[in-house]
């Protein structure tokens, strides 16, 4: 599903960062000033459609009435399989004795979606998976909280996280579940290997049946009086101890 970037400044941050784009929409009368400029050179670099149409018809499509004369349309995001994330993490595990996959169960939330998907690119994870229907989608939300990195780890879409999970199980995966109710510590749990994290949702945290096919649930060890933190940051914290814990001697 496409959607509409409305401004300048947010259609070059588009453009940055490697969002695919279908066409810029540029009105006819608009003045060409820097950021116009910079724009059509970023679309032409990369072969992006632009076309000059009628201020009337880029203000149909704002829908917060910003656009300052430059709309982009995005083009749908290329989600991957899931046998190619699993592809990608055996061929981890046969370089480097690690992988990591981060399934998000039911996360709805776009920026959250991207802040995950950016700790998950930059400890080498070898992809993301995410429900195909109540979950968050790759959005122009995504890239900017990814800061661009969401276009560099594989995404996939499935239609049973249980039966996902089992198969990677199959696979050679253990499966470890987030959640602020385990009885065990992320100090004491095992991370090593081939891994499959499992977050939960903003607002339930994981399903019941999610939590059933987990091989086991860890916590964040917590001494203040914060209730929990953001998903986003619990994700990259147990990431990164699962990095840790995967270094080289």
């Amino acid at each position: 599903m496409s959607e509409y970037i409305e401004g300048k400044r947010p259609v070059i941050e588009a453009l940055r960062s490697d969002m695919p784009i279908a066409s810029v929409l540029v009105a006819d009368n608009l003045q060409r000033d820097g950021l116009v400029k910079d724009i059509l050179r970023k679309a032409k670099a990369q072969g992006i459609a632009v076309k000059f149409v009628p201020r009337g018809q880029l203000d149909g499509k704002s829908e917060r009435g910003s656009h300052q004369g430059v709309i982009a349309q995005t083009a749908a995001f290329p989600y991957a399989r899931l046998g190619d994330v699993l592809k990608r993490a055996q061929a981890q595990f046969d370089d480097k004795g690690r992988a990591l996959i981060v399934m998000l169960d039911h996360i709805t939330d776009a920026g959250n979606l991207g802040a995950i998907a950016r700790s998950a690119e930059v400890v080498g994870a070898a992809g993301l998976v995410l429900p195909n229907k109540r979950s968050a989608r790759v959005t122009a939300s995504t890239y900017k909280s990814s800061a661009g990195a969401i276009a560099s780890i594989p995404v996939a879409q499935v239609a049973n996280l249980k039966q996902t999970l089992e198969r990677c199980k199959e696979e050679g995966f253990w499966v470890v579940g987030a959640s602020e109710k385990a009885p065990r510590g992320i100090w004491e749990a095992n991370f090593e290997g081939r891994i499959v994290l499992v977050m939960g949702g903003e607002g339930e945290g994981l399903a019941r049946l999610t939590q059933e096919t987990c091989d086991f649930l860890v916590a964040l060890p917590q001494e203040g009086k914060t209730a929990s933190l953001n998903v986003a940051q619990a994700a990259t914290a147990f990431m990164y101890e699962w990095l840790r814990q995967n270094r080289p001697d």
